[in-house]
């Protein structure tokens, strides 16, 4: 996790422009922005708003076009690709509208996966992963492939793997929208939780008003800019 004095996440004037066909689209424009570590911060706006491009550039998905990121104090912008991995591997954990588990892998091998790939020892995998099963409601199902699984576990486990390594930061890409009202509402109170007792600081890019109304601090974005940004206490 990411020094407490340390912003999570830091953009300066970042741009990203795609060209379609002979027209350029600008996705982001000039966004300034900075996320404390341990906020819950909800980037919000209609498709084509931006809020997922904007995701993948703090992300290190994909690099802007202009402008800088920071992530953990980290300077992502002139990374090599090498780097790029090795800081999403260490410091950023996602979680995508989709789960992206993979079928062949038990719920425990699904979630212990980015512990095995950093290197940290079995035990310890094992540690934070029972812990992590039990805050989510997950224990008696470590066994369990995904497809044995209801689409609220399957973001379960997501949100298991993306915080068991201890990042700076987890971005959630629209988590919520495969899932209905219940299997939201049982998922926003785990990720609020992980959030208020561990300190895991989460950035979501939705359109879900549950999720907008959980978070902490909503970023509205229009058109690829931030068009307002709201505190709210809680």
């Amino acid at each position: 996790m990411t020094n407490s004095h340390t912003p999570a996440v830091r953009t300066e004037s970042v741009w990203k422009t795609f060209q379609q066909e002979a027209e350029e689209v600008h996705a982001v424009q000039d966004v300034s922005l900075t996320v404390e570590a341990g906020e819950f911060t909800a980037l919000a706006g209609p498709s084509g708003s931006g809020k997922t491009t904007l995701l993948n550039v703090i992300g290190g998905l994909t690099r802007p076009t202009q402008g800088q990121v920071w992530v953990a104090g980290n300077e992502v912008s002139e990374m090599s690709n090498q780097e790029l991995a090795q800081l999403r591997l260490e410091q950023v954990g996602f979680i995508f509208q989709a789960y992206n588990l993979l079928p062949v892998l038990t719920a425990l091998e699904n979630a212990e996966f980015p512990m095995l790939l950093q290197g940290v020892d079995p035990a310890q995998r094992r540690e934070r992963i029972s812990e992590l099963f039990e805050r989510t409601g997950m224990t008696g199902l470590e066994d369990r492939r995904p497809g044995k699984l209801s689409g609220g576990q399957q973001q379960r486990v997501a949100v298991v793997r993306a915080v068991a390594s201890r990042p700076a930061l987890v971005l959630a890409d629209e988590p919520t929208a495969n899932l209905d009202s219940t299997a939201s509402a049982a998922l926003l109170e785990v990720m609020a939780e992980l959030n208020r007792d561990l300190g895991v600081t989460f950035v979501f890019a939705t359109h879900d008003q549950r999720v907008m109304d959980r978070s902490r601090r909503l970023v509205r974005m229009v058109d690829g800019r931030v068009d307002s940004d709201e505190t709210r206490a809680g």
